[in-house]
């Protein structure tokens, strides 16, 4: 399967078949790194799209409230060293490579590169366990162009083919750091009171969702996590939504469950961010800032779960991936009731969705994916 996914309606589920690779890409969404580079960047995340400028500078607004730098990039700089060392140390040995939609490493640069190091078939890794528009088909597109783009300039040697990781919401190394993430965070909570847990995930267009098995992926992993955790009352929760106030995104929002929260007569509750494998500007703005803000104003105890990071068990998570897709007929973990995600793309899933495309032109962008 190549990254532009099954092109006929009745094309298997998985790739059964051994290959051999030459490299890994790590794709993300990229963020700035100064004061200087937080417009130009929202802008490349708006481009073609029709935001209005007042829009852009009231989200760069997130970014000025820590000196312009996004922590994405440092931690997938972070990941890729973790992820180098354990393929080294277990193989396979095929170097990482690092490319973002919208900031430096551009993914055009990175397969730019990558041709000119002669790798000729590589994997993607995209850092979003769940399927959507935004987490899935909309990096599949940029890996496109960036091909057609290299293509163009150097039409006489051959293309590289990337082959896309599957989704791993329901993979152990993704739940299982996610379990201890949790259980540490109730640990801070008092034993002898009600805790609720709120998991949180970006919110995105109603119809983006109904295109994708965003939803019941989500809910899936939450259930997986909370019966880990061994936690009862457990909901889920979204944040970070953008756009026109017509247009119905997922809801509720984090904040909202949170008054409900305390409305409903419990004192302490712990966020779960399970939709976000990092610590980057969404988690530490809208969780970390405005969600701890409205915790405090209504007087709710709120502890913050971490995200799976560089947890050994994830990094070795993505070892597992890729040795998956180098062996034939192999096994391919998955917890719960599911099973394992597709590794080949059907030909039109995570599709935007029709009405979420005004959406889009009226003005929404938003800090990260």
């Amino acid at each position: 399967m190549s990254i532009y996914g099954a092109q006929t309606p009745n094309a298997p589920k998985f790739d059964d078949q051994a290959r051999a690779y030459d490299a890994i890409l790590l794709l993300s969404f990229g963020g700035p790194e100064g004061m200087d580079d937080v417009i130009p960047f929202l802008e490349k995340v708006a481009e073609g799209r029709n935001i209005p400028r007042e829009r852009l500078e009231e989200v760069a607004e997130h970014y000025y409230h820590f000196d312009g730098i996004s922590p994405i990039n440092g931690q997938n700089r972070a990941l890729i060293a973790a992820l180098d060392a354990h393929l080294k140390a277990n193989g396979p040995h095929l170097p990482v490579y690092f490319g973002n939609r919208n900031w430096h490493p551009f993914v055009t640069d990175t397969v730019r590169q990558m041709q000119a190091d002669g790798v000729r078939r590589a994997l993607v890794f995209v850092t979003s366990a769940f399927s959507s528009y935004s987490g899935c088909r909309q990096y599949r597109e940029h890996v496109i162009r960036a091909l057609d783009t290299v293509r163009a300039e150097v039409p006489d040697t051959p293309a590289i083919t990337f082959d896309k990781l599957r989704v791993y919401y329901n993979h152990p190394g993704f739940v299982a750091p996610m379990i201890e993430k949790a259980r540490a965070a109730l640990a801070e909570c008092a034993p002898d009171a009600p805790v609720r847990v709120i998991f949180t995930a970006h919110s995105v267009p109603l119809s983006m969702a109904q295109h994708s098995d965003y939803v019941v992926q989500l809910e899936e992993a939450c259930r997986l996590v909370a019966e880990g955790a061994g936690v009862d009352d457990y909901t889920l929760a979204y944040q970070s939504r953008s756009g026109p106030p017509h247009i119905p995104w997922l809801e509720p929002d984090i904040n909202d469950v949170l008054r409900q929260t305390q409305a409903d007569g419990i004192a302490q509750a712990v966020i779960v961010p399970i939709g976000f494998i990092s610590d980057h500007m969404e988690v530490l703005y809208d969780l970390d800032g405005e969600a701890r803000e409205t915790a405090a104003d209504i007087g709710l105890h709120l502890v913050r779960a971490e995200t799976v990071g560089t947890h050994p068990a994830f990094v070795a998570m993505i070892r597992d991936l890729i040795v998956e897709r180098m062996t034939a007929n192999p096994v391919r973990l998955a917890w719960g009731v599911r099973g394992p995600n597709h590794d080949v793309c059907p030909l039109h899933c995570c599709a935007k969705g029709e009405s979420a495309r005004p959406a889009a032109q009226a003005g929404t962008v938003s800090a990260a994916p």
